[in-house]
């Protein structure tokens, strides 16, 4: 009878250590705890007006540069229009320097040839020293208005490109101004508020809506010194989501920062060793399959 009593004992000692060694496994106790959190990015106004499209919703999913709303660009498209008309106006005024010097280089090279052959008749006795004179003097006055013709056209053509470089740079401004009047999100997310809507007057700075990448979330945990010494960046650990009444999922998460500054236990985070006062945030990324919100409790098995 005591033979029978003690094997007994024994199995149910046997399967109390199987059921407490089951239960660790599954991380009843986790060697640390936080919240998930994600990516998360408030979009604002950058320009004054009003808004005139903005048809989005909580929950939407957004896709990164692609335009979501528009503020009211009336007046910034008619000033570029302007813009491109006084730019092609100066354009069109850009004197041509070719045609504009042919009547004096015709003269000039007219009176080059007429040297050239007073030359050889004055070798011949035919022509005088005089109007040898008279032409070099002429060829001299030709040269001298040639030069200053260029001078001027090369002044103007300066002139014209700088007054057009500054219109295409206030073009500039204008087609960044008119860029920052579409509302798009930075990032591929989920738009989790929306703080404005259409016909409502937008202010620089003023947010229009909260946007978060909820399809890769991250869990912020918290560990004690001593656990330092088994995580490093890149480690893949166990990520448990918790979501109450003893409902969990596992995900398999990396290890992608590890603060290197300590701070105090938040008071809503239980370490391995509760009687820590000092511990390191660690962030652990996972990858979301859609269950996993942001604010959810969850802990970490290294």
């Amino acid at each position: 009878m005591i033979k029978k009593d003690l094997i007994l004992g024994s199995a149910a000692a046997i399967m109390a250590l199987a059921a407490l060694t089951g239960c660790n496994k599954n991380g009843d106790r986790y060697d640390a705890t936080g919240n998930f959190e994600a990516t998360e990015v408030i979009v604002s106004s950058e320009v004054n007006g009003r808004i005139v499209d903005f048809d989005i919703s909580e929950g939407d999913s957004l896709t990164a540069g692609v335009q979501v709303g528009l503020i009211d660009t009336t007046q910034m498209y008619l000033q570029k229009l302007q813009l491109e008309s006084s730019i092609r106006a100066l354009e069109s005024s850009r004197p041509d320097a070719e045609e504009q010097l042919a009547p004096l280089e015709e003269q000039l090279a007219k009176q080059q040839r007429e040297r050239r052959r007073v030359e050889n008749l004055l070798e011949a006795d035919v022509a005088t020293e005089k109007q040898l004179d008279d032409i070099t003097s002429s060829i001299s006055i030709l040269e001298k208005q040639l030069a200053a013709q260029r001078s001027s056209i090369d002044n103007s053509l300066e002139s014209i490109s700088s007054q057009i470089a500054a219109a295409e740079a206030q073009l500039a401004q204008v087609e960044d101004q008119l860029s920052k009047c579409r509302i798009t999100s930075p990032i591929n997310g989920t738009v989790l508020a929306k703080y404005a809507q259409a016909g409502e007057l937008a202010i620089a700075g003023k947010p229009l809506m909260k946007v978060a990448d909820i399809g890769n979330v991250y869990l912020k945990a918290y560990l004690v010194s001593s656990q330092l010494a088994r995580v490093t960046i890149g480690q893949k650990v166990k990520v448990y989501a918790d979501f109450g009444g003893g409902d969990r999922r596992e995900y398999e998460g990396t290890i992608i920062w590890i603060s290197d500054v300590s701070e105090f236990t938040p008071k809503n985070i239980v370490t391995a060793d509760d009687r820590a006062n000092m511990v390191y945030a660690v962030k652990v990324a996972v990858p979301n399959d859609g269950y996993v919100k942001i604010g959810m409790y969850g802990g970490v098995i290294l």
